[in-house]
C-alpha cells in the first residue's frame, strides 16, 4: 500500500454526498493505507463567497440532484431516508466535533458518523443543539460539558478559524478530499482519488 500523508475530508453534516461518503472513506483508507482526516465545514459560509445557491433549489437540476441523493445511496448501499427538512444548520455539530477533538479525539469520529445516520437514516433534526447533545451523549460524551462547550465563545471561534481556513484552501463542496495537494470533489471521485494515491498522480 502507498503511504504518505493523510487524506483530507471536508463535509458538510447536511450533504447527503458527504453523508455516502462518510461509509466510503473507511475502506479507501485501507485500499490506500493513508490515514483520513475528518473536517466538517459549513457549505453556508461557501456560498457566501461563491454567491451560488444549494444544488437542490436551482430549477431542473434540483429535482435531479434529490433524485441522485437517494440512487446514490442505494448504489453504494448506505441507508438513506430523505430528510423531512433540507438542508439544516450544521453549525451546532460542526462546533461539536472540533471540541471532542480537541478534548476527546477518539470519540470525534464516531459522533460525526452517528451525527450523520440521524439526519439521513433517522430524519432528526440536527440543526438543533438538544439533538446533537443527545446522539453525543450516545457516543460517551458528557451531555453538561458538551452544552457548555457550544456556547463558549472560544470553541465558536476556533470553528469559525477551521471553516475560514478550508475556504483558504477553496474547498467549496462536500465531500471534498485533498491528497498530496491534489483536490477531488464529489463522492463519485472517489475511485479516482484512489488511482491517484495509487499511481502516485499522473
Amino acid at each position: 500500500m502507498a503511504q504518505g500523508t493523510a487524506i483530507d475530508y471536508y463535509f458538510d453534516f447536511s450533504s447527503p454526498y458527504g453523508y455516502v461518503a462518510s461509509h466510503l472513506v473507511d475502506g479507501l483508507a485501507q485500499r490506500t493505507g493513508r490515514a483520513i482526516t475528518w473536517r466538517p465545514m459549513l457549505i453556508g459560509a461557501v456560498m457566501k463567497v461563491t454567491g451560488q445557491p444549494l444544488m437542490a433549489s436551482i430549477p431542473l437540476k434540483g429535482d435531479y440532484s434529490i433524485m441522485d441523493f437517494s440512487r446514490t445511496a442505494r448504489f453504494h448501499g448506505v441507508p438513506y431516508k430523505a430528510p423531512s427538512t433540507f438542508p439544516v444548520s450544521s453549525i451546532a455539530g460542526v462546533r461539536a466535533f472540533y471540541w471532542l477533538q480537541d478534548k476527546h479525539p477518539a470519540l470525534a469520529v464516531p459522533f460525526a458518523k452517528a451525527l450523520y445516520a440521524a439526519y439521513f437514516a433517522e430524519d432528526r433534526d440536527i440543526s438543533l443543539a438538544e439533538t446533537v447533545i443527545e446522539i453525543a451523549a450516545k457516543c460517551g460524551v458528557d451531555p453538561a460539558a458538551l452544552s457548555a462547550a457550544l456556547a463558549d465563545p472560544a470553541v465558536k471561534d476556533r470553528t469559525k478559524q477551521i471553516v475560514d481556513a478550508s475556504l483558504a484552501l477553496r474547498v467549496f463542496g462536500s465531500p471534498y478530499f485533498i491528497v498530496d495537494g491534489e483536490p477531488f470533489w464529489g463522492v463519485d471521485r472517489i475511485p479516482m482519488l484512489e488511482e491517484w494515491v495509487r499511481r502516485g498522480g499522473w
